[in-house]
């Protein structure tokens, strides 16, 4: 009854905001559609433009179906610009829990009364979102960590009775999404499922705090030496599921410009450093902050760290797999030989677009989208909107686009649209050119196969002892006399007979493979 009652009041919302149209207009024609249509007629709010429309629904329904829209917007290779660019809006605040609640949570975790664990604590959040609050607080040392004593930090307390609540919304989702599929005309193209399954693994991952917890001491080993960068440091003895404790970050939020520019910092360093910031963590490192919009970026304003970016909330965060780096290493590659053919093999090679697929085509299509873009001077260049181009120009390839690149995709119109706020001149090409010739230098060429035989050595110094006994032991069981050999052996016969002159070949070849690999490492060794 409950799930029928919010289902009731999603299509309330519907009809008030005037959404109604555009749920008709997705439908196959038939009775259902007949029925909207009468419904639209008494529909409210329908002279706002669409995106708006979609955007003042997901508000009114709530937390969850925000934080839905904020992961669609970036599915830019299923959404119109105009929509996506609207759900971009989306803000996520919500009215704290009490006071006292968040307390017992936070004892009941640490197993200790608020007095026990700090020297003072405010119960009152400084931050509140849908699924967790902070709270600022000063430690007590402890017996194993005295150095503790008198520490500033910050309390995320998870928001308690989330979990029914999302599930319960989730199931919706759910039930939304088939019936969308079903219906529309291009439910299949949208993949509504897809997409709420998505935003479901995102959302349970925000709800394990540890998970975040160490993500963010991951970043900050990274990060650790970082003049441009810092992140906090997570007090591990007091960190649980729904209770992280951090040290606290002292800094003036990136999205309050006037303040910072009357404080004295640099806009255009700034920029240029979140940038460079940015491709580090996805070019060197292969895992990055995906939630990078203003209220989780602070800059520091102390006299010791003055003007570096302070990251917060890492709930989220992108990583890439090393055929994920070594792929947008030969794209990027030949987009900047303008090789566009190469990049429309790549798209097939990896299996992103059916293999029937016509290179002739879809290198036509790629060079549509990019060659416009070099005639340019280079800080007209937009490396976001390029990239979200080709995720729209490639849906009619019925190219599947990667989860974890369309999070790069998003979290680079973030970086890239908050750089050109700071500084609308800037050349975001000629800032990251560097960090990416270096990058492709590592995964790429001679640089890149000494690092892998170096990386490889001490597996190597153990194989390669065995490689003669192995080779014996392989040529001794191929003349086993047919007595002696096993049913199974028998049945092999005829293969064993002809590849025995295959077998005399393979052995040569790994000696000298074996040599050649051992002269590299030598020779890779000594460069170094």
């Amino acid at each position: 009854m409950r799930r029928l009652a919010r289902l009731s009041f999603i299509f309330f919302t519907a009809w008030r905001y005037g959404l109604l149209p555009l749920l008709r207009d997705i439908l196959k024609p038939g009775i259902r559609r007949g029925l909207l249509t009468i419904l639209c007629w008494t529909s409210p709010g329908q002279s706002l433009p669409r995106g708006e429309r979609i955007r003042l629904t997901l508000e009114a329904l709530g937390p969850i179906f925000v934080k839905f829209g904020q992961v669609l917007s970036t599915r830019r290779d299923l959404l119109p610009e105009d929509i996506a660019n609207e759900l971009a809006k989306l803000q996520d605040q919500v009215p704290p829990f009490s006071n006292a609640e968040s307390c017992r949570l936070i004892e009941q975790a640490l197993g200790q009364s608020i007095e026990e664990v700090f020297i003072s604590f405010d119960a009152t959040p400084v931050a509140s979102a849908s699924v967790a609050q902070v709270h600022f607080g000063i430690l007590r040392g402890t017996e194993k960590h005295p150095e503790w004593e008198g520490r500033a930090v910050a309390v995320k307390v998870l928001r308690p009775g989330i979990l029914p609540i999302i599930d319960g919304d989730l199931a919706l989702l759910y039930d939304l999404a088939k019936i969308i599929e079903k219906l529309s005309e291009d439910g299949r193209r949208l993949k509504p499922r897809e997409n709420v399954a998505e935003f479901d693994t995102y959302l349970h991952d925000e709800l394990d705090l540890m998970r975040e917890a160490a993500n963010a001491s991951q970043l900050r080993r990274y990060f650790v030496d970082s003049k441009k960068l810092m992140i906090p440091e997570m007090y591990w003895d007091l960190c649980h599921t729904n209770v992280i404790v951090m040290e606290k970050m002292d800094g003036i939020s990136i999205g309050r410009t006037e303040e910072l520019r009357a404080a004295g910092v640099d806009f255009k360093k700034l920029a240029a450093d979140g940038v460079e910031i940015f491709f580090t963590q996805v070019f060197e490192h292969g895992f990055f902050h995906a939630d990078m919009h203003p209220g989780n970026i602070m800059i520091s304003l102390e006299p010791e760290t003055f003007g570096r970016f302070i990251s917060l909330d890492f709930g989220i965060v992108g990583a890439l797999s090393q055929s994920d780096k070594s792929y947008l290493a030969l794209n990027f590659l030949a987009f900047f030989n303008r090789d566009y053919r190469r990049v429309a093999e790549l798209h097939i090679e990896s299996g992103w677009v059916p293999a029937n697929t016509r290179v002739e085509e879809l290198e036509g299509a790629i060079r549509s989208v990019c060659e416009p873009y070099f005639d340019r001077p280079l800080k007209e260049i937009s490396l976001g909107i390029v990239l979200m181009r080709l995720f729209q120009t490639s849906r009619r390839f019925k190219v599947e686009i990667q989860p974890q690149l369309t999070l790069l995709q998003k979290t680079l119109l973030n970086v890239e649209g908050l750089a050109r706020q700071l500084d609308p001149d800037m050349d975001l090409w000629k800032t990251a050119k560097p960090i990416l010739e270096k990058w492709v230098s590592q995964q790429l060429g001679w640089r890149a196969l000494v690092d892998g035989i170096k990386a490889e050595a001490p597996s190597w110094a153990q194989i390669l002892p065995t490689l003669p006994r192995l080779i014996a032991e392989s040529l001794a069981q191929a003349r086993i006399p047919r007595k002696d050999q096993n049913t199974e052996l028998e049945v092999l016969k005829s293969l064993l007979l002809q590849e025995r002159r295959t077998h005399r070949l393979l052995v040569g070849a790994l000696l000298f493979a074996g040599g050649f690999l051992a002269g590299i490492l030598i020779i890779g060794l000594g460069l170094y």
